[in-house]
């Protein structure tokens, strides 16, 4: 690919080796969740949110579990501005959640930001200005020097408006675009501010480290995120926060090992909606830790309603293979993914250790309100025996036999083949039925009746055949045989019954049987199924079908 030359890499490495996080093999306990939905989530819409919106995804916010939520820049805005003043207004706001704004280090902003914050019970107030060295050449054309004093400037008029306002506030620092920053700089830059702000144990002040936009290898950020986490002066009175960006398509990755190399909070929104490619998905991200035993903090128990409401707000859409939310990350097309699945549902199913190990399956679909029948198994020409018996099982009782479902399996995905289209389960029942279940054409049974004399039962046949009424009077060791010998003498056919197979099925059936026969004929097996409130009228049932089947 041509232009590679112009391409450099623009981050910058520790002065020092930074690499204590490789020691650590997971994440142990959840970080501190900061949703940026309404500010920068909201701000990467085509149409922004309405305030009506933004308060209902507020509510949604919460009811996960967020304890600080970022609601936007109020000085941007009118909309911006009255959707802060409505949740403190209206009380909106829980008092264990603490809410957070957004302010460029620029006198007019930061006076209209506290303006708005008037009355806040608790806020995390946002102070940034850039620090790259693209930005500072090219953008603002100012020296480090400038740039440094641009940020203790806004520092120390946070610190006099929080005085002067109504309310308690917490500050925040980020370097923006940290990522293309020289190292030893954002160091400067972040122990100049943390010299203005004091914080202490009891009052922290958050520095946030953004990868404002992706440039190195997710191991680079980590070894950035510990170089400053171990070096800013009075660490045990600050809160290192993460802002990934997902330009590379690793801020996932950012945000794992970011906090592998010490960082104690996660900035980020649902689904990952954000500027350009999107923040760190938050769901993703919290459902990782989950899938390794941690406790995220954050309930995702009912995914559906909460995409439900995130689509309906943003009018963006959540993609199908969006890793634990999309509508196919459980689903399963492939005929040896599925019967892996099938396998390993029943052996969960009698597992005692309570320990979650499915094949295919990092996570209990059910944890997330998902179904298994509708979401797990899906039922295309790709699919194979086992996916589609296992739909027929869990959905409709039908516990297929091993030796039929090779058969099964060629015929259903054989129809979604030729109709081109994925199968739902009612379409693999029906296809089942049409196919197996207590057949009647070409031969159908009429009546029949048993005597039994000593070990021999003798039956009275009546049939249906190509139009025809034939009777006849068989016997055989037991019932089902002496129907069997009854048809072999009427129809002149040489089988033998080679499978037999029976089960109750489930009480919303009724307390229905099912009977499953094969016969070969001519060296070639055919399968039927019989369903009868009867035992023996269903084995019956699946003999005639069997048989229709040759005869077919």
């Amino acid at each position: 690919m041509k232009g590679f030359t112009k391409y450099q890499r623009g981050y910058f490495m520790p002065p020092v080796e930074c690499l204590n996080w490789v020691k650590k093999e997971y994440i142990d306990k959840a970080p501190i969740w900061c949703s940026v939905d309404l500010r920068d989530g909201n701000q990467s819409l085509i149409k922004p949110m309405s305030l009506d919106q933004k308060i209902e995804f507020f509510k949604l916010l919460v009811k996960i579990g967020f304890k600080e939520i970022e609601v936007g820049f109020p000085a941007a805005s009118e909309t911006e501005y009255e959707f802060l003043r409505a949740l403190i207004d209206q009380e909106l706001i829980p008092d264990d959640v603490t809410i957070q704004v957004l302010t460029q280090a620029r006198p007019h902003i930061i006076k209209k930001t506290f303006q708005a914050l008037e009355g806040c019970k608790k806020a995390v107030v946002h102070l940034y200005n850039s620090t790259s060295l693209a930005q500072r050449v090219q953008v603002f054309k100012k020296s480090k020097e400038e740039i440094l004093q641009i940020a203790i400037d806004g520092a120390k008029l946070l610190v006099e408006y929080a005085k002067e306002t109504k309310g308690n506030f917490q500050f925040e620092y980020s370097p923006e675009s940290f990522t293309g920053t020289e190292m030893e700089y954002a160091l400067e830059v972040c122990n100049a501010v943390i010299d203005v702000f004091k914080p202490t144990k009891e009052n922290k002040l958050i520095i946030n480290l953004p990868a404002t936009v992706e440039m190195s290898l997710p191991h680079v950020y980590a070894q950035q995120v510990e170089y400053m986490s171990t070096h800013m002066k009075n660490r045990e009175a600050l809160i290192v926060s993460l802002h990934p960006h997902n330009d590379r398509g690793t801020a996932i990755a950012d945000s794992e090992l970011g906090l592998l190399a010490g960082a104690d909070r996660i900035e980020g929104t649902l689904f990952g909606n954000g500027e350009r490619t999107g923040n760190v998905d938050i769901i993703t991200l919290a459902l990782n830790m989950y899938t390794h035993g941690v406790d995220p903090l954050l309930d995702f128990s009912d995914i559906p309603q909460i995409i439900k409401l995130y689509e309906s707000v943003t009018e963006m859409k959540v993609y199908d293979r969006q890793p634990y939310s999309g509508k196919f990350v459980f689903a399963a097309f492939s005929g040896s993914h599925q019967d892996a699945i099938s396998k390993g549902m029943k052996y969960h199913k009698h597992d005692t250790s309570g320990i979650w190990n499915i094949p295919y399956l990092p996570i209990d679909p059910k944890d997330l309100n998902r179904e298994y029948s509708a979401d797990v198994i899906r039922i295309n020409s790709q699919s194979g025996k086992g996916g589609i018996c296992y739909i027929l099982e869990t959905n409709f009782g039908l516990d297929i036999p091993a030796k039929m479902r090779e058969t099964v399996g060629y015929i259903v995905k054989d129809v979604s083949d030729k109709n081109h289209k994925e199968l739902t389960p009612s379409d693999v029942q029906s296809i089942f039925v049409d196919n197996f279940v207590n057949l009647k054409t070409p031969l159908e049974l009429n009546e029949y009746h048993f005597i039994r004399e000593s070990d021999i039962f003798k039956v009275m046949l009546s049939i249906n055949y190509n139009g025809n009424r034939i009777d006849h009077l068989a016997e055989g060791s037991g019932r089902l045989d002496a129907v069997s010998n009854a048809l072999k003498q009427t129809l002149h056919l040489d089988y033998n019954l080679t499978n037999y197979f029976e089960h109750s099925l489930d009480s919303s059936s009724k307390a229905e049987a099912a009977a499953y026969v094969s016969i070969k004929l001519k060296d070639k097996e055919y399968w039927g199924c019989g369903i009868d409130d009867d035992i023996i009228c269903a084995s019956i049932h699946a003999l005639v079908s069997a048989i229709n089947n040759a005869l077919k």
